[in-house]
């Protein structure tokens, strides 16, 4: 079986038995009592689980369930949040959606959201990359704002960027495409393509799942590109996007290199708003404030322990946050591959730039982007301007590993008049193969959203949802359930009950009628519509 993301979580919600509802002849059986599902973590995988659940699954009664969030920050979103800079609203977490996220863009439109283009100073074509004592490379921009300056200045720079690194960009050009082309297989049709209970699984039908076995740097040079322009131009994108250099695996690294063309979008106000819709339109009961320490498997159902001092049982469990620097106690113990978080120091300043950190005698010389290449004693990934009041009033975003010390930001800003600074455990550490965690993460109805993150973290990953083919999953998880421990008290239960004598006659039919096909071991397969 194979699942993809967040249909995974739609499916995790779905597979308790005392949950079931499926269909073989096109017949529906429903439970008497909906079940109770607790989702973990509400960032946009979190939401989009209780919103396919609510959705996806009226068929099968379980948009009935009752659905308990529980956030540990005091506002949803997850990693999608914003700062406030003199009145200003800025992305401060995930800030760019792709013209082909699809489930993004469906998001948008469904709660009547706006969509937000980048700003004429954030599409500015200047950009210079640092070595940490000059500009081995700059654009051109334009003072001038005129569409027909601004193309005849992208045709320049387009063509000087050609000079330097030649062919090399349109098989960069042609990577990427490749890339996306294998990702958009996930939006066919639900017909034309299997499901999946597995990252690797899932990667493997895509033609993606080789990415992760190699550097991005390997790929690439397999790719004939010139080590000129993955040393220069897809180091500074990797670090701005990643924050970490072309030694990321593949995938995550073409992820990164699709994040930076052209198209790119955002919502106004804040990318958490489509969390909160999701959420809104989801009836969850949400627990703001409220953080889990501890998830119990107690029989039949799970026991879910706060901070606070509360108790929660639920007969699904989907945990939506990383793992990795959450203190979640699991009994029993559940195992997963080791993984670090790639911090990203997000600092917000406005103020103006001192010209003479970077050689230049007028702040006007400084490129609007400036991204660095992988050198440790270079402080910072890039500093790019979002917003422009004068000649001598802008508001900065600087990302670096490491806090920006006020020594720092002293050395880069000739005048500060706010800063503010914002601390991301934002995406894992990439490495080269990657090693992936299960989707469920015991022999039960424990699921685990963020296992595709070792792939690639972005917004439109988190919310993949294939919501019917997820159901479809439901009868083929539970017959094996069934089938794996006949004795469970909550099995018991759900035999006796009128909907568990018409499943388990359809299982018996369904195996014969395998079983006279395949000539041996009846391999069940329960197909919802």
């Amino acid at each position: 079986m194979n699942f993809s993301p967040i249909a995974i979580s739609l499916l995790f919600a779905l597979l308790s038995p005392t949950l079931l509802s499926c269909s073989g002849d096109s017949s529906t059986v429903e439970i008497e009592s909906p079940p109770t599902v607790c989702i973990i973590g509400s960032g946009i995988g979190g939401s989009s689980v209780a919103h396919f659940l609510r959705n996806y699954s009226v068929s099968t009664g379980l948009d009935r369930a009752r659905i308990l969030m529980f956030e540990r920050h005091e506002v949803v979103g997850g990693r999608m949040r914003t700062v406030t800079v003199s009145g200003d609203t800025f992305e401060a977490g995930g800030s760019i959606l792709h013209p082909k996220n699809y489930h993004a863009r469906d998001f948008v439109e469904r709660f009547n959201l706006t969509v937000r283009l980048p700003t004429a100073i954030e599409e500015s074509c200047a950009i210079g990359i640092w070595d940490g004592k000059k500009f081995i490379f700059k654009t051109f921009g334009s003072s001038i704002k005129f569409p027909f300056v601004d193309k005849i200045v992208s045709w320049v720079n387009d063509l000087y960027m050609f000079v330097r690194y030649r062919f090399s960009l349109f098989r960069m050009s042609s990577f990427i495409e490749n890339t996306v082309g294998n990702f958009l297989k996930f939006y066919e049709s639900l017909e034309s393509r299997p499901i999946f209970d597995s990252v690797e699984g899932m990667l493997k039908w895509s033609g993606l799942y080789n990415l992760t076995k190699l550097t991005l740097q390997e790929k690439l040079s397999e790719a004939q590109l010139s080590p000129l322009l993955i040393n220069e131009l897809v180091t500074v994108i990797t670090r701005i996007n990643y924050g970490q250099s072309v030694l990321i695996s593949g995938l995550a690294g073409a992820v990164s290199l699709a994040g930076s063309g052209g198209g790119l979008w955002s919502v106004e106000g804040g990318n958490w708003q489509m969390a909160a819709k999701l959420i809104n339109h989801s009836d969850v009961t949400l627990h703001l404030k409220e953080q889990i320490e501890s998830i119990s498997h107690l029989g039949n159902y799970y026991e879910l322990n706060s901070t606070k001092g509360n108790s929660f049982k639920c007969d699904v469990a989907v945990v939506s946050t990383p793992l990795d620097e959450v203190d979640i106690q699991f009994s029993p113990s559940i195992s997963i591959p080791k993984r670090e978080l790639q911090h990203t120091h997000a600092t917000f300043v406005r103020g103006l730039l001192n010209p003479g950190y970077f050689g230049m005698k007028s702040v006007s010389d400084v490129p609007a982007l400036v991204g660095t290449l992988e050198d440790p004693l270079i402080p910072f990934s890039c500093i790019s301007i979002l917003r422009k009041y004068s000649e001598t009033d802008m508001t900065y975003k600087i990302f670096t590993r490491q806090p920006a010390s006020d020594s720092l930001l002293d050395e880069l800003f000739s005048a500060r008049t706010e800063t503010v600074r914002i601390d991301w455990g934002a995406y894992p550490k990439y490495h080269a193969p990657e090693v992936f965690a299960p989707f469920i993460l015991d022999d039960h109805h424990l699921y685990y959203v963020n296992a595709f993150e070792n792939a690639a973290s972005t917004m439109e990953t988190s919310a993949v949802a294939e919501a019917k083919r997820s159901i479809n999953l439901i009868g083929d998880g539970l017959l094996q359930l069934l089938r794996r421990n006949p004795k469970a008290t909550a099995q018991e239960q759900f035999e006796k009950s009128a909907a568990g004598r018409a499943a388990q006659a359809q299982i018996q039919q369904m195996a014969k009628q395998s079983a006279n096909t395949n000539k041996g071991e009846p391999v069940l397969k329960w197909q919802m519509t």
